[in-house]
């Protein structure tokens, strides 16, 4: 018989203002404790220099992670101009340096050509695998290590203002799977003059905003005392970008079964992602088909 974990069977999101000098799965580590939750995990890492939105999800809304994951996500970062280095960040070793330092004009001329679909190599410090390794532990090790492009689409990239010569703060929106550091690496290439991010932070992640983020120390005041509840949202939010369908008593109980079941279909078309709910409440999730929804996740909630 295997052993069972320990804690408490609670499920919902929890919004954290990340700090700088932590991982992101200390936090989904410290998240899990304060609350005494039997299951954590997040929706996107954040490198631990960076800051801003890290979406924690507890219990049942593990599940929906993937939704969460797929969406789109802002960043305000600022780049370094003159300097590469072989993180892509500040806390790398500097490899090249450039005296050039571009105009304004010639930034924004720049930013085009990293908008909209395109293709993106990831940073050699990063947690992309290699035939079954993480990147960044073949470049710690000191082995060669080459990625090839990926897709990537970023809705928006502009500069926010210029604080001095060496400096450039930008905002970008993007899709899954973007990295902020291949897009200052990138853009310093273009520019002829190098690039390293300086600073960076998420201010949203699909439905996640950071000014409804809680910080570490809000979170601690509070742990594992009824008034952390406060800081717990329902694990619906992570759906908000499916339909949702309700369905009837009879019919949550065969979707809890892992059979198909009744929901009312307004707006979706045959074969569409989708979620059922009772009450408000999540019950699974499946494809539409004929009146049913045929569930691929379920939830165990009360």
């Amino acid at each position: 018989m295997g052993r069972r974990k320990k804690g408490r069977d609670i499920s919902g999101w929890v919004v954290i203002d990340k700090p700088a000098g932590i991982t992101s799965t200390s936090v989904v580590n410290k998240v899990r404790w304060a609350f005494d939750a039997k299951k954590a995990g997040h929706a996107g890492t954040l490198d631990p220099d960076a800051t801003g939105v890290l979406a924690v999800a507890l219990g049942e809304a593990t599940k929906t992670v993937p939704f969460v994951t797929d969406a789109m996500k802002a960043y305000h970062f600022t780049v370094r101009l003159g300097q590469s280095t072989n993180t892509d960040d500040a806390e790398g070793e500097v490899l090249s340096e450039s005296e050039t330092r571009p105009s304004d004009k010639e930034i924004e001329a720049a930013l085009p050509a990293l908008t909209g679909e395109i293709m993106q190599v990831p940073p050699k410090f990063s947690a992309v695998k290699i035939d079954g390794q993480r990147a960044y532990k073949l470049a710690r090790d000191g082995e060669e290590v080459e990625l090839t492009a990926r897709p990537l689409f970023v809705e928006s990239l502009v500069l926010v203002e210029r604080p001095d010569p060496d400096h450039v703060t930008l905002e970008m929106v993007c899709g899954k799977g973007g990295y902020v550091r291949s897009i200052a690496r990138d853009l310093g290439e273009a520019l002829g003059c190098f690039g390293h991010v300086r600073e960076l932070r998420r201010t949203w992640s699909g439905p996640f905003d950071v000014e409804d983020g809680v910080t570490l120390e809000e979170l601690d005041a509070v742990a594992k005392t009824d008034a952390i509840m406060e800081f717990l949202g329902p694990l619906e939010i992570g759906l908000v970008d499916l339909p949702e369908l309700p369905t009837t008593e009879s019919g949550a109980v065969k979707l809890r079964n892992g059979n198909p079941g009744m929901v009312i279909g307004t707006g979706v078309q045959y074969g569409d992602e989708a979620w059922a709910s009772l009450n408000g409440q999540a019950v699974a999730v499946g494809r539409y088909k004929a009146g049913e929804l045929h569930p691929s996740r379920v939830f165990n909630t009360n």
